[in-house]
């Protein structure tokens, strides 16, 4: 009895002991948060989800030197216009993916490892630093995460030891983390290191900080109130480089923390859908291409014409419904299973930047102000010729494609829609960026048309311009008046100068004729027709034209190491009128018709009645619309049809919409940013009055005087619109 009573005891110590031990084992056990296994898996997978080329990997595995290195790439090259060092990072996540990924014969393959290990551990030997900051900050940290990621227990413990230092140069109290713009890429990439050594506590921090990126900071860098982006304090546009990546950025952790504890608040992501929308993609020709008139050095960087992706719209879609259906149009244009229906006119006071679209056509102005520089710096080599693409630009696309890659071939001094003095040859490079002259800037818009007033004075040349812009549903119309230049070198108006798509057709008095290739002035001319798009001379005009090839080299604007330094030529047409040199006073009017054809020619313009084109007014009427469109450079007023004289008091913009003889609604806005009221005059009662502007009846005038209250602080140059 007391020998079994000894066993039972004993059994029942060795199960406590057993179960103390199975206790004490767990508890060594880190415990792992199952979102953020997740989370850490979702990264994985997406780091994964690129197809694999075998048949480049097996070149890669080939060509690999004994050291570790591939030939073709400059090792010792770090400056900031060369950097090659950037291939090799790319060649390790590829063949990282190779190795890893299901499917492929290359998975797990040992001889890949040891090409891996090989390129890696010279990387770490090296430990190479950049002279942009870029670099060590963003592009080596986000390949080598990759890497990690992506091979993971495969890597050895001394070769993570290793990349986690430098990975670790992504941080929130880097250089290049400023608030806005790339601070948020950075806090991504540490936010994927953190998943990789599954740090709960700091993760969860970096998520916040992510969040607390969407913001309005207007005038500084970052989003602005009108949704354009600045990256810098010069306020140059920024939206499609920078500000793209701050939303792919954002709208990347967006979708990865969406229905975990870590997901983002409706208010911050519904600013960023807004942004996206209302910023991103207005400036985008149809939202699926980018418009040249955005680009900034970018326009000297090769690239083929595509769509945008869908990815971040896609990623938005996963978080909330807010705007969902307008989300899905997006994606579905770029994906070419939709055709675009937007119409609009839209205005980025803050930028300086005007975007106008209808189905089948985009155009935009950009300019510059007192409140704006004129260009980005040529950082890094690249654009190195853009002294005036912000002097007036006017690009027009039908299909996105008509200016790809054309800057290699380009003449700089012939941007469309400026007016430019023709030098022998361009200020230096270091001349590029300078501080606006004008403050008298800016657009009335309705959101659906609009007017654009620039007070152009070059901050490169001894010249001046009023030049205008007035948009309508199926054509618009370009004036310019006061064009003086004291240098005694002529001066050159660009209509246009894209990429030579088929047939220019030219109508000289009452003969029409196709032109052959070359270049030539043409006298008398009504009209030239290219590529779908129509260029109307409401009085007979000398043209100059050029419809033939064009020589360059992508190094002469980009002097990036890897910028090709062969010769390219191109075929393109460039239209412009010449005002000859030092021209006192001289003018300009035309109108562009896209989306016509030459069988149309005759008939378009016919609802256009310039009004005037002085430098003290200029007026254009629509009669098929029933709009008048103004710009007063001084306090004045016009009669614009017999039963309507408008006025105003003091400089501004005003566009006036009708409905037989009553005025039906009044849009103004003040491009100078001074006014807190605007006071416009039309005959006719106009008896309504509104929270934001006051009417009055002068009977004795028999004139309506309306004062509008003006938007202002962030607000100040948006239009205002009241309606009868």
């Amino acid at each position: 009895m007391a020998k079994n009573f000894n066993i039972i005891i004993r059994l029942k110590l060795l199960i406590v002991f057993l179960l103390i031990s199975l206790i004490n084992a767990q508890a060594a056990k880190p415990f792992i948060n199952p979102e953020i296994e997740l989370l850490r898996q979702k990264v994985i997978a997406e780091l994964m989800a690129p197809e694999v080329n075998e048949s480049h990997a097996r070149e890669l595995m080939a060509d690999i030197r004994p050291d570790g290195t591939w030939p073709g790439i400059d090792y010792v090259d770090v400056s900031n216009t060369g950097f090659q060092h950037a291939r090799h990072l790319g060649n390790m996540v590829e063949l990282s993916r190779a190795f890893k990924k299901k499917g492929t014969k290359l998975k797990g393959d040992k001889k890949l490892k040891a090409v891996i290990y090989s390129a890696l551990n010279y990387w770490l030997a090296n430990d190479f630093i950049c002279q942009n900051w870029w670099h060590n900050q963003i592009g080596t940290p986000v390949a080598l995460n990759s890497v990690l990621l992506i091979m993971d227990t495969d890597l050895t413990k001394e070769q993570v030891e290793k990349m986690l230092p430098m990975i670790g140069r992504a941080h929130l109290t880097a250089s290049g983390a400023r608030p806005s713009g790339d601070r948020i890429k950075i806090a991504g990439i540490l936010a994927k290191n953190l998943l990789y050594r599954r740090d709960e506590v700091q993760f969860a921090e970096v998520i916040k900080v992510i969040e607390g990126e969407i913001k309005f900071n207007t005038g500084q860098r970052g989003m602005q109130h009108d949704y354009s982006f600045h990256h810098r304090e010069d306020r140059v546009n920024n939206t499609l480089s920078y500000g793209l990546g701050y939303a792919d950025a954002f709208a990347e952790w967006a979708a990865f923390v969406a229905g975990t504890k870590y997901q983002f608040s409706e208010k911050p992501l519904q600013q960023l859908i807004d942004y996206y929308l209302d910023g991103i993609c207005k400036q985008m020709v149809f939202g699926k291409y980018d418009d040249t008139g955005t680009k900034n050095r970018d326009i000297t960087r090769s690239e083929r014409h595509r769509a945008m992706g869908t990815t971040t719209p896609e990623r938005l879609l996963k978080t909330t419904d807010y705007r969902k259906s307008e989300l899905e149009e997006i994606i579905k244009i770029r994906k070419g299973e939709a055709a675009p229906t937007l119409s609009f006119g839209k205005f980025f006071w803050q930028t300086e930047h005007f975007s106008f679209q209808r189905p089948d056509f985009f155009t935009s102005v950009r300019m510059h102000s007192t409140r704006n520089d004129n260009m980005e710096v040529p950082y890094n080599g690249e654009g190195l010729m853009n002294h005036h693409r912000g002097d007036g630009t006017n690009y027009i696309s039908r299909t996105g494609d008509e200016y790809t890659n054309i800057a290699p071939v380009y003449d700089w001094q012939k941007i469309p829609g400026t007016t430019i003095l023709q030098k022998p040859e361009l200020p230096s490079e270091n001349e590029i960026q300078k501080k606006g002259l004008t403050d008298f800037v800016g657009a009335v818009t309705d959101g659906k048309y609009g007017a654009v007033a620039y007070d152009f004075k070059s901050p490169h040349d001894p010249l001046t311009a009023k030049k205008a812009w007035f948009f309508f549903d199926n054509e618009y119309v370009c004036l310019g008046a006061g064009i003086n230049s004291r240098a005694k070198l002529p001066v050159a108006t660009t209509i246009n100068q894209c990429l030579l798509n088929g047939d220019v057709v030219v109508m000289n008095g009452d003969k029409k004729s196709t032109v052959e290739k070359g270049e030539r002035p043409l006298d008398e001319v009504k009209w030239i027709l290219h590529d779908g798009i129509g260029y109307v001379f409401p009085e007979v005009q000398k043209v100059n034209l050029s419809n033939q090839a064009q020589t360059g080299s992508w190094f002469k604007i980009n002097r990036q190491s890897d910028s090709p330094k062969d010769e390219v030529s191109k075929d393109v047409f460039k239209l412009w009128i010449d005002h000859g040199q030092q021209p006192q006073n001289a003018s300009y009017q035309y109108i562009v018709v896209p989306g016509t054809s030459e069988a149309e020619m005759g008939k378009v313009g016919q609802q256009i009645v310039i009004l005037s084109n002085t430098s003290e007014i200029q007026a254009v009427k629509h009669s098929g619309l029933n709009i008048y469109q103004i710009i007063f450079y001084t306090s004045g007023e016009i009669k614009v049809s017999e039963n309507l004289t408008i006025g105003m008091d003091s400089p501004g913009t005003v566009m006036v919409k009708t409905e037989g003889a009553a005025v039906k609604q009044i849009s103004v806005a003040d491009p100078s940013r001074k006014l807190g009221k605007i006071h416009v005059a039309v005959t006719g009662k106009f008896e309504k009055s509104g929270e934001n502007f006051k009417s009055v009846w002068n009977k004795e005038k028999g004139i309506s005087e309306i004062a509008i209250d003006l938007p202002q602080t962030v607000y100040a140059g948006q239009s205002v619109t009241i309606e009868e």
